[in-house]
């Protein structure tokens, strides 16, 4: 489909009442959230309301988000315990009362327009689920991370026995998004990341709060099923582009959260529930995930410090040794977390400026939707 030229009188004036609330989360790391929080009121021009999820940040962090709130006159919740990234999502649900819902993670970098034009995908197409173009990285906007996708579950036969197999298919990632500009426009997709994405709140009327204990790209494929299996329609909107900034860990903070975040424990979790779930058969998606667990904490954190201690002449017994020092520190992190998640996660502080309203209801409520 041909993307129809943004209008901008077409938009909600600013003295009228937003229509649409942001619900900014963490994503692996604390460091970013100033960089987000900024660029989203810098380029962001039509009404909108937000609610950042605080998930345990260090105190520098903790206190920025104290001061933005009154600046920006946003909601901050804030738990004490490193939530899962749809624990943090249903929480700012919660919150919601206007027609739309953007979630954002707090690694994401926007452009000007962007929220407009995903709001004006949606009045044209009457889509459930509006997803920009997601860059990745630095030059910013740049090079494509995810243009949609095609996601779908089919059934197969192997040796005569039917298999319910996954069929995924994610649009133009690592193309320069210079250079395939007159190739991009708007599109239905079937496919989208969480990361970034504008979500019509009443389709959760139909297919319930966000799945907690799916903490990977199962969070994603699970969202996007669903919406897909109640007949809503999903959009990719090109002219909104926003970049996903990768960060390093650099204090205690973010090396737990980052760990936690992509521990194999949690990995592992999500894939059989994820598996379960949706009644796939063990194919070649789970096969490749299940091999690749701690791969990115490996490929972040491990080699990384190796090269660094060896000088690049990284040796066979070293590799291995510290692969399987840092999995046993990580399956500790896990089970550590696992002991006090449950009092824990109960204990949220609602910070909303110029608001006297308790979280304790909602947050009971949410708490025994999430565990």
């Amino acid at each position: 489909m041909t993307a129809k030229r943004f209008n901008p009188n077409a938009l909600p004036q600013a003295a009228s009442k937003p229509s649409i609330t942001i619900v900014v989360s963490p994503r692996e790391c604390f460091g970013s959230t100033q960089q987000t929080l900024e660029s989203i009121y810098r380029h962001t021009k039509m009404p909108f309301e937000l609610v950042y999820v605080d998930t345990g940040s260090p105190k520098q962090i903790k206190n920025y988000l104290s001061q933005a709130a009154v600046k920006y006159n946003f909601t901050l919740l804030r738990s004490e315990h490193f939530l899962t990234p749809n624990q943090a999502r249903n929480l700012g649900l919660s919150q919601v009362t206007t027609d739309y819902i953007v979630f954002i993670t707090n690694d994401i970098h926007v452009s000007n327009g962007w929220l407009e034009r995903l709001w004006q995908c949606s009045q044209e197409t009457d889509a459930a689920v509006v997803c920009p173009l997601t860059c990745v990285g630095t030059p910013l906007h740049e090079r494509i991370h995810l243009a949609g996708g095609e996601a779908r579950v089919f059934m197969d036969v192997q040796d005569g026995q039917p298999r319910r197999c996954l069929y995924e298919q994610p649009f133009l990632v690592g193309c320069s998004a210079t250079a395939m500009k007159s190739q991009l426009s708007r599109r239905a997709c079937e496919f989208a990341e969480l990361n970034c994405l504008l979500i019509k709140r009443e389709i959760f009327a139909q297919i319930s709060y966000l799945d907690p204990r799916l903490v990977g790209a199962q969070a994603d494929m699970d969202f996007c099923l669903n919406v897909n299996r109640v007949g809503g329609l999903m959009f990719c909107e090109p002219a909104s582009v926003v970049t996903h900034v990768p960060q390093k860990p650099n204090n205690w903070a973010d090396w737990s959260c980052f760990m936690l975040r992509w521990s194999d424990a949690w990995g592992l979790e999500s894939l059989m529930r994820f598996q379960q779930k949706w009644d796939l058969d063990v194919e070649r998606y789970f096969q490749t995930r299940y091999s690749h667990l701690g791969q990115h904490r490996q490929e972040t954190v491990v080699y990384p410090l190796l090269r660094q201690l060896t000088i690049g002449n990284i040796s066979p017994w070293l590799e291995q040794l510290t692969i399987d020092v840092e999995r046993w520190f990580n399956q500790t992190l896990a089970d550590r977390y696992a002991q006090s998640s449950e009092e824990a996660v109960g204990k949220v502080v609602h910070a909303a400026v110029g608001s006297t309203q308790t979280m304790e209801s909602r947050t009971r409520a949410l708490v025994s939707v999430s565990l």
